[in-house]
């Protein structure tokens, strides 16, 4: 008896769609892909019209009503000035995050050891916690944007390599943060972690 074949991943059908276009260059109509999609990518014909709204969400394929019909279309370039305005967003968002944390450092810097305000710091709590948060969502931006359309990507590849490290010192950043908050209160690691809300597995990119 033969093993079922695994059916295609949400992210490998949204994959396959770019390439038809890539491949293409057209413009299609959603009857036209849902015939194409399954004989040429295996996508499965009942899906592609789900798979080409995440794609028309995300701002990767374009869509028009032309007449009666509504239209779709996706071109290299469009890939490739979407990937530069992520990437500008990553750079602003790293921008913030760093003034954050300089923020949180300057407020924490002005507390005197054995003085401390409860209020104040569980303030500081909450916003080194809003910048933990930012470093891991800006990671996982980093992440997703490097598992889409690999070859437009490459083209990218020294201006994604900016971000990752803006990522990494952010997360060097949260390191020093830790270090400094254990040296000047004595508070042990795992209970700084829990304290900020600081995963224990946090690491690098």
């Amino acid at each position: 008896m033969t093993s079922k074949k695994r059916g295609l991943s949400l992210e490998d059908k949204r994959k396959g769609m770019m390439e038809i276009f890539y491949e293409k260059k057209d413009f299609f109509q959603l009857k036209e892909l849902e015939k194409i999609a399954p004989k040429e990518k295996g996508i499965v014909q009942g899906t592609v019209k789900d798979v080409l709204q995440s794609l028309v969400d995300d701002g990767m394929v374009d869509t028009d009503k032309i007449g009666t019909s509504v239209y779709f279309w996706a071109f290299p370039s469009k890939a490739t000035n979407t990937k530069k305005q992520k990437l500008m967003q990553l750079e602003n968002s790293t921008q913030e995050a760093k003034k954050l944390r300089a923020d949180v450092e300057a407020k924490l810097a002005k507390k005197k050891t054995g003085q401390q305000d409860e209020e104040k710091r569980e303030k500081l709590q909450v916003e080194l916690k809003k910048a933990q948060e930012k470093n891991t969502a800006l990671k996982s931006s980093l992440k997703e944007f490097h598992e889409l359309d690999p070859d437009e990507l490459e083209k990218l590849k020294s201006e994604s390599q900016v971000s990752l490290e803006a990522a990494n010192r952010w997360t060097d950043n949260i390191f020093a943060v830790k270090s400094w908050c254990k040296s000047k209160f004595f508070i042990e690691e795992n209970q700084l972690n829990k304290a900020f809300g600081i995963p224990d597995e946090l690491d690098y990119l």
